[in-house]
């Protein structure tokens, strides 16, 4: 805990739900809940871009009432920002090195080689992935309520909460250096920010969309962006 309000990587989340969408440009001010992951989530990008626009190390820490970046900053931004900060350009790219070499070492020994996907639940998809659709970047999988979700691979979970809006109490892992995978809707959480889960165990139970289905919605996103999960999964 600090003067700025405790780091949000390490804080019990939210069950208060944002209200207003992510910037499409500028900074994001940090809540209570928040995460780096949960933050690059919600705007389609990679947490590790975030991390170096805004020279955050492994393992990510951030702080309420911190301002997130969301964009690169130009050249002549950087340019300025380092005259008069009094800090030579190869000094200034040192940090964001760091935090790439670090981020390989760290999730490097999580997870090597390729992931082989499991399904989460094995409900009927009742929606498709549509590419460049905001509305369709994972999968919906019917079930019953109470049904196990489980972790499609192992990894380390990185948000367990209900902060992030039209997901419902949502769980997102992270098994590599570039692959998340999120669930939402779900009835209850099993597992928590920071632990680390095995392929196949049990981290949810299903719930209730908005609109009164039960059902698991599922992404995979591959350096931040949706991928269709039906093309990783396994066929049934």
């Amino acid at each position: 805990m600090d003067s700025r309000g405790g780091a949000a990587g390490h804080v019990a989340p939210s069950t208060r739900r944002s209200s207003s969408p992510l910037p499409k440009s500028g900074y994001y001010r940090v809540r209570r809940g928040d995460t780096l992951f949960s933050i690059a989530w919600r705007a389609n990008r990679d947490f590790r871009q975030l991390a170096r626009w805004n020279n955050i190390q492994p393992p990510y820490v951030i702080y309420v009432g911190q301002s997130i970046r969301l964009n690169p900053v130009g050249p002549s931004r950087q340019l300025r920002s380092g005259s008069s900060a009094g800090v030579s350009r190869k000094s200034r790219t040192r940090p964001a090195e760091t935090t790439r070499r670090a981020g390989r070492a760290q999730t490097g020994a999580m997870h090597r080689g390729r992931l082989h996907w499991q399904w989460p639940a094995w409900g009927k998809v009742v929606s498709t992935f549509k590419s460049g659709d905001p509305l369709h970047k994972g999968v919906k999988i019917a079930g019953h309520a109470g049904d196990p979700v489980r972790a499609a691979e192992a990894g380390k979970v990185v948000y367990s909460g209900s902060g992030l809006i039209g997901y419902g109490r949502l769980i997102i892992i992270k098994h590599n250096d570039r692959y998340l995978s999120a669930y939402g809707h779900n009835r209850k959480l099993l597992v928590t920010q920071n632990q680390q889960v095995t392929k196949g165990q049990k981290i949810a139970e299903m719930g209730t969309a908005n609109d009164g289905r039960v059902l698991l919605h599922f992404e995979i996103r591959r350096d931040g962006q949706p991928v269709n999960p039906l093309a990783l999964l396994p066929r049934r």
